[in-house]
């Protein structure tokens, strides 16, 4: 968002920006020290944005502990219309498919609203740490 928020109206800086996001799953694409592949989704209605998901091939350290595999986003104006659910719900043959038996989804112990997603899409709570909840969900279900 920093980096190519304000200009994607651009076709340009757009057609960087996914091309970036293109290159993520890719073990070989240079990434900041400490991070993943990870495959981005976008949930879209019509040509309408609504939220993204992304699924971390797999765990480091920080991930296991808090991160998860799994991080989604819905724009505010398009919550509390079950986007979350389906979006988390749609992911699962997608890591599945990047060979993710099952995959780990946290959220805040406060998110009230995100524990709902997660237990709706399957998540079986773990624990709790470091203010977070720890859910595995399996990706055959």
């Amino acid at each position: 968002m920093e980096e190519f928020g304000g200009t994607w109206h651009r076709p340009e800086v757009f057609a960087a920006y996914v091309a970036r996001l293109n290159a993520e799953p890719l073990e070989e694409t240079p990434r900041i020290e400490g991070w993943v592949p990870n495959t981005t989704l976008w949930y879209v209605e019509g040509e309408t944005f609504l939220g993204r998901l992304a699924i971390r091939h797999r765990l480091n350290p920080y991930l296991r502990e808090l991160g998860g595999h799994i991080g989604y986003a819905v724009r505010p104006t398009a919550r509390r219309h079950g986007h979350a659910t389906a979006m988390l719900t749609a992911s699962l043959p997608v890591a599945r498919a990047i060979g993710l038996a099952s995959v780990l989804v946290t959220c805040d112990t406060t998110n009230i609203p995100s524990r709902k997603v997660i237990e709706a899409a399957g998540g079986v709570l773990e624990d709790q740490r470091g203010g977070k909840l720890r859910y595995w969900i399996r990706t055959d279900a």
